[in-house]
């Protein structure tokens, strides 16, 4: 058994080509709920769908988010009734008060549909009102997420970091933003002074989670802050990793990133944006796959390989330099 924590695009990438490495039936994903908003009263777990998808085999594969083909024109209507009705565009955060009252697990993090920032397509969507129907009828997330999966013929377990709210809140000189207004609405432009995992004091891993986390663990090619952070700002969950054989993916090549806002949001936390910096930010982990052309030293097992993920081959290849790497620190 492996367990594969996933944020972002970069496990998933990793996983649409590790079944011929990593049967799935032997594996377990654990997804980061930090990015998770709840848009016009609907939650959206942008991580933990992107996996769900993924195995649905429903992915688009060309953005890595949401359904494929699918259409969207509750999305565009939105927007334009907030054009012909003259409001203001963008993310529009609900009061202070109302981000701490409802459901427990969307707080801080709680936006009208208005204009609707976050493109979210017509089946995508029925996704999010059923998983918001099932917390409102008492289930967990976790609940709620198996329920998703067999839904879409899913059978490789996959768990939300947590049943307890956690928000990935980017500091800004303009002001505290979720991730998803910075990343999303503003494209990531706006300087970062600090990131901040609101409620990881209080939330902890779910039993299943801390099960799955007494195998082997996997972490993907994704953003160490916000991708990774916020399961490792729980506590219970950082000193599981402390006791299990944990092998990195690399998401740089040295100082180069393949995508995305890790190395932006690495510099603003203090960390080196680099491979060097993952590996500081890991201290726990046991192995990493890197690069060929990563000439990073490092004073951990490191197997190296080709590590692109274009392609479902360039998975299988990478997948297996982790189960190289696997098997170094298993033996």
């Amino acid at each position: 058994m492996v367990t594969f924590l996933s944020g972002g695009t970069g496990t998933p990438k990793l996983l649409a080509g590790a079944d011929a490495v990593f049967d799935p039936a032997e594996t377990t994903v654990v997804a980061n709920t930090g990015d998770d908003i709840e848009l016009g009263g609907h939650l959206v777990c942008p991580d933990v769908d992107t996996v769900l998808f993924l195995d649905g085999d429903v992915l688009d594969r060309e953005t890595w988010w949401g359904i494929d083909g699918d259409t969207a024109a509750t999305h565009d209507e939105l927007r334009r009734l907030a054009d012909a009705a003259g409001l203001a565009s963008g993310p529009r955060y609900l009061s202070k008060s109302e981000q701490t009252t409802g459901r427990d697990i969307s707080r801080w993090r709680r936006f009208s549909a208005v204009g609707e920032f976050m493109h979210i397509g017509d089946r995508d969507r029925a996704i999010h009102l059923t998983r918001t129907g099932l917390l409102d009828e008492g289930r967990s997330l976790t609940e709620a997420t198996r329920t998703l999966a067999d839904a879409l013929g899913v059978d490789r377990p996959i768990l939300p970091m947590s049943d307890d709210p956690v928000a990935s809140l980017i500091h800004t000189p303009d002001g505290v933003q979720h991730f998803q207004e910075w990343w999303v609405a503003r494209q990531g432009e706006p300087s970062v002074e600090r990131v901040e995992f609101r409620g990881a004091e209080d939330a902890r891993p779910t039993d299943a989670v801390l099960k799955a986390l007494d195998d082997p663990v996997v972490i993907g090619p994704s953003n160490p802050v916000t991708s990774i952070g916020p399961m490792l700002a729980l506590d219970d969950f950082r000193e599981a990793l402390e006791s299990t054989p944990v092998v990195a993916v690399s998401p740089f090549v040295e100082d180069r990133v393949f995508s995305g806002p890790a190395a932006k949001l690495m510099a603003a936390e203090g960390m080196d944006p680099s491979t060097a910096g993952v590996a500081a930010a890991y201290p726990f982990a046991d192995a990493f796959v890197l690069d060929e052309a990563d000439g990073t030293e490092l004073s951990r097992p490191v197997v190296r390989t080709d590590t692109e993920l274009d392609t479902e081959a360039d998975a299988e290849r990478v997948a297996s330099a982790v189960a190289d790497a696997l098997a170094e620190v298993t033996a």
